[in-house]
């Protein structure tokens, strides 16, 4: 985990300390009683968590420890994780609360794009970190707005790969769709051509270049 990372796990601790862990959280009557913290592996409490079992408070106490799980292992689901987010309507927390998240979001954000390949934990590649957020209910552009702002190869070499993979003509993908096929993107690839044109790489930064000139 880097220095960023780092920072943004212990504002993340701080902003969530006032939320008492439980051993046993209530469940939905209708479909299971109470269950015991301890019997649940992370992952299965990572999916009923504040949905068939405990409250809102119980989802804020464990935030911390699923949002570094996710950071630091592969056991868990970013969009079902961040999923929970928007269905407690975070927007609404209280601003400490809303800013550690924040901070934490654009922490992974940025650990992706400092390396080739990258993964932090659960999130694989910038792509599966976009998918998140998007559960999240997040608008995507701030954090394409970082990918603007990171100007290295390792960045260059994951925006080849996302228009490489992107499908085009799927409606679904629309901001990022637009956000790739803009001018400042085609010059970045054509520098980034040039700047790596003896590499391995080449090829795919090329191919991007293409397809978003196209």
């Amino acid at each position: 985990m880097d220095g960023d990372l780092i920072v943004a796990m212990a504002q993340l601790r701080d902003a969530f300390a006032q939320y008492q862990g439980r051993a046993v959280l209530d469940g939905c009557p209708h479909c299971r009683g109470p269950a015991s913290v301890d019997d649940h592996d992370l992952f299965s409490l990572s999916i009923s968590i504040g949905g068939t079992v405990g409250s809102r408070d119980d989802l804020k106490h464990l935030l911390p420890l699923l949002l570094e799980r996710m950071a630091t292992a592969t056991d868990l689901d970013p969009a079902i994780v961040l999923g929970k987010l928007s269905r407690e309507r975070w927007r609404t927390w209280p601003e400490l609360e809303r800013d550690a998240v924040d901070g934490y979001l654009d922490a992974v954000r940025r650990s992706l794009l400092a390396t080739y390949p990258s993964q932090v934990g659960s999130f694989l590649d910038p792509t599966t970190f976009l998918d998140a957020v998007v559960a999240a209910g997040e608008n995507v552009t701030r954090f394409l707005d970082i990918w603007d702002l990171t100007l290295n190869s390792a960045a260059d070499r994951h925006l080849a790969d996302t228009v490489n993979r992107l499908n085009f003509a799927d409606r679904r993908p629309a901001t990022l769709a637009a956000w790739l096929r803009r001018e400042t993107v085609r010059n970045r690839l054509d520098r980034a051509f040039a700047r790596d044109h003896a590499m391995s790489w080449a090829d795919d930064l090329a191919r991007a270049y293409d397809l978003v000139r196209s």
